[in-house]
């Protein structure tokens, strides 16, 4: 099958930039091993414009401005076929608190959970807990300072 010239997005400016100029240079090397005319492009050393010379491309951003729908907007507009889930998707996806919630607004059964925030309970919350999960995250944030805690609820996985 010719896909035509596809970019494979890695890196970008999210936190997760390493990871994702790992798995998009595997990605890459994979496409070009099966033939297929593929190039990198870090949208953060490069205009997103320059994306138009694309006909596919192949997300392997992680994070804040990969997986949250930005990019997916952007392609969108550029009018690229992209993989991955469109703009709604991805967005909703990314927040995790949102996500749980839509699923249970359609009745799909998901684990207990609780919103952390900085006037948290945390002995009550673990009181409450059933699984080793949020005992262990209660252990990790103990401590800390909040202003040390990076990541909120629409950040990608690590």
């Amino acid at each position: 099958m010719n896909f035509g010239k596809v970019a494979v997005l890695l890196g970008g400016k999210s936190g997760e930039r390493e990871i994702s100029l790992k798995s998009g240079s595997a990605v890459l090397a994979a496409l070009q091993a099966q033939g297929v005319q593929a190039e990198a492009f870090d949208p953060a050393q490069r205009p997103l414009h320059d994306l138009e010379q694309y006909d596919a491309a192949f997300i392997s951003l992680h994070g804040r401005f990969g997986e949250d729908g930005t990019i997916q907007g952007a392609l969108e507009l550029f009018g690229i076929p992209y993989t991955g889930s469109g703009v709604m998707a991805s967005a909703i996806g990314m927040d995790k608190w949102r996500t749980k919630l839509l699923w249970q607004s359609v009745g799909v059964k998901t684990p207990a959970f609780e919103v952390v925030k900085a006037d948290s309970n945390f002995a009550a919350i673990e009181k409450k807990s059933t699984g080793v999960t949020l005992i262990s995250i209660l252990q990790d944030l103990r401590g800390l300072e909040i202003k040390d805690i990076k990541r909120d609820r629409s950040s990608g996985s690590k």
